[in-house]
C-alpha cells in the first residue's frame, strides 16, 4: 500500500519515516522514564475505564492498525504506540516541553503536531473514527490541551527558543521561517518581518506560544498587495493584479486575505448546501454544521466558501477581509482528532492520510472546534459575510479579538490561533459574484513552496458586478 507524501502546511515531515523515528525516539524515553499520568490524562483514563463502550474503541482503534509495514514498527512488526494506556503516557510526557525545531539529512521537518503524530494510525481506522467523534472523549481533551496551553505561555517554554540544533532559532530554522515569510517576494531577515529583538534572550520572545503569534512589523504585509497565480508545485510564479481602483464597471468591492495561507478549496453554488452528508468521501460542505445553525446560514446557502490552510512557519493571526463592523462572534466547540473516515484504512488505493487530518480539512469545517465571526462589510455588494477560524488536532485554541458591534477595517486584526490552527474559510452570501486570484481544485494536496503562499492583506478577489443598459 503506497504511503501519500502531503504534508500540507509543514505540519508534519513529508517522509513518514521521519514521523517514525521521532515517535521510535519518545517511545524509548517514556519506556525508560514511567512516570505517574498527570490529573487531565488520568481523568481520561478512568473515563474510558468507566463506559465500556469507549473502552472497546479505544483498544480496537489500536488493534485495527495493520501490523505491517509502514504502519508498526521495523523489525519486530508490532506497533509503535501499543493501546491507549500507552498513547496517554506519551503525551504525558510530551506535555512539559514545547514543539522543538527538527533538520534532518538537510531536508525541513516539523513535528508540529506532536500528538498527531501519536494517534495518525489509530486515527484512521473505524473505531478511531468512533472514538474521535465522542463528546465525553473530546471535552477530556480540551482538559487535557488547556494543560498544556498553560505550560506553552511559561518561560519554561521558550527554552526551545535557542540557536541550539533543535532550537527554533538555529540557522536552519530561521533560513525557513524567513523564506516562508518573504513567500518568494521579497529579501527581509527574520527581524524584519517580526517584532523581536535579535539582541536579547529568546529574540525577546517570553514564552512559546509569544514566539507562535509573532506578529509582523508594520509595512510587511500592506493592503492589497497582488496575489502569486500558482501552477504546480515548483513553477514560476507570475503576479496576477486583482483589485485596487478600477475604471472596469464590472470590477467592485475587494476581499483581502484573512490569513497567510495558500488555496485550499473553492466550492460555489450548488456545492454550498445548508445540510449535507458532509462525512462521505468527497467531504460537502455543510453550513448548518459549520456554522452552529446559526440564523444567519441560510444566507449562505448555493454562496461561496473560500477555503485556506496555514503553514506551522506562518503568521498565525487574522485579519479583516473587509471593512465593516462585527455583527456576532463566537466560539463553537468540536473534535480535535477527527479525520474523514474515507481519509482512512477505509481507502483503497492511497491508504490512510499519513499526516491527518490534513486530508480532512473540507470535512474538519463541520466538526473542528471552531470560531465563527459574522461582518457587515460597509461595500453593499458584499453584504453579510463570515470568517471561520478552525482548529487541527492540538492546534485548536480560537481567540477572537473583536467584539459584537466593533467597526473594523480591511486588514486590521481580529483574532490568532494559538500553538497553530491550520485552516479557514470565508463564507459569501447567494448573489454575490467573486472573481478569484487563484482558483484551487476541491481538495488540493500538496505542500508548495513559499512562493505560492499568499500574503496577509493581499487582494484574493474582487466582486464582479452585472453590467447594466
Amino acid at each position: 500500500m503506497k504511503i501519500k507524501s502531503s504534508k500540507l502546511g509543514h505540519w508534519v515531515p513529508q517522509d513518514h519515516k521521519w514521523t517514525q523515528k521521532w515517535l521510535s525516539n519518545l517511545i524509548e524515553h517514556v519506556d525508560k522514564h514511567e512516570k505517574d499520568l498527570r490529573d487531565e490524562l488520568r481523568e481520561f483514563e478512568e473515563l474510558v475505564e468507566g463506559d465500556v463502550s469507549l473502552k472497546i474503541l479505544a483498544a480496537m482503534m489500536f488493534t485495527e492498525v495493520p501490523e505491517k509495514e509502514p504502519y508498526c514498527r521495523d523489525p519486530t512488526q508490532q506497533p509503535q504506540v501499543r493501546d491507549f494506556h500507552h498513547m496517554l503516557m506519551l503525551i504525558n510526557d510530551i506535555m512539559d516541553s514545547a514543539p522543538q525545531w527538527s533538520t534532518i539529512a538537510d531536508e525541513v521537518g516539523l513535528i508540529g503536531f506532536p500528538i498527531n503524530a501519536i494517534l495518525d494510525w489509530p486515527m484512521g481506522t473505524s473505531s478511531g473514527n468512533a472514538f474521535f467523534l465522542r463528546r465525553e472523549v473530546n471535552e477530556q481533551w480540551v482538559k487535557v490541551l488547556n494543560r498544556w496551553a498553560v505550560f506553552l505561555g511559561t518561560p519554561q517554554s521558550a527554552s526551545v527558543l535557542t540557536e541550539n540544533e533543535n532550537g527554533w532559532l538555529n540557522e536552519n530554522a530561521i533560513e525557513a521561517l524567513s523564506a516562508k515569510g518573504n513567500i518568494g517576494v521579497t529579501n527581509y531577515s527574520f527581524e524584519e518581518l517580526y517584532v523581536c529583538d535579535k539582541s536579547v534572550d529568546h529574540y525577546g520572545f517570553k514564552t512559546w506560544d509569544d514566539f507562535f503569534v509573532r506578529p509582523f512589523r508594520d509595512g510587511v504585509r500592506p493592503l492589497g498587495a497582488p496575489v502569486p497565480k500558482a501552477g504546480e508545485p515548483g513553477d514560476p510564479v507570475p503576479a496576477m493584479p486583482i483589485g485596487g481602483p478600477s475604471n472596469d464597471p464590472s470590477v467592485g468591492a475587494t476581499i483581502y486575505n484573512a490569513c497567510e495561507s495558500t488555496p485550499f478549496c473553492l466550492a460555489r453554488n450548488n456545492d454550498v448546501g445548508e445540510k449535507t452528508k458532509f462525512w462521505l468521501k468527497d467531504q460537502p460542505y455543510s453550513l448548518a454544521e459549520m456554522l452552529g445553525n446559526d440564523p444567519f446560514t441560510p444566507q449562505f446557502v448555493q454562496g461561496t466558501v473560500y477555503q485556506a490552510f496555514l503553514s506551522a512557519l506562518s503568521y498565525h493571526r487574522w485579519h479583516s477581509p473587509v471593512s465593516g463592523t462585527i455583527v456576532r462572534a463566537f466560539n463553537i466547540p468540536g473534535t480535535y482528532y477527527s479525520a474523514n473516515y474515507f481519509e482512512g484504512f477505509a481507502n483503497p488505493e492511497d491508504g490512510p492520510d499519513p499526516a491527518a487530518p490534513n486530508n480532512s480539512q473540507t470535512y474538519i469545517a463541520q466538526v473542528a472546534a471552531r470560531a465563527v465571526i459574522f461582518i457587515q462589510a460597509d461595500e453593499p455588494d458584499i453584504g453579510l459575510m463570515a470568517f471561520v477560524a478552525i482548529g487541527m488536532c492540538e492546534c485548536s485554541s480560537n481567540e477572537v479579538t473583536v467584539a459584537e458591534g466593533q467597526k473594523i477595517k480591511a486588514g486590521e486584526q481580529i483574532g490568532m490561533f494559538h500553538f497553530g490552527g491550520s485552516t479557514h474559510c470565508l463564507l459569501f452570501r447567494k448573489g454575490v459574484d467573486l472573481v478569484f486570484a487563484q482558483e484551487p481544485n476541491k481538495g488540493t494536496k500538496y505542500d508548495p513552496p513559499p512562493e505560492h503562499n499568499t500574503a496577509l492583506r493581499a487582494a484574493i478577489a474582487t466582486v464582479k458586478k452585472p453590467l447594466r443598459a
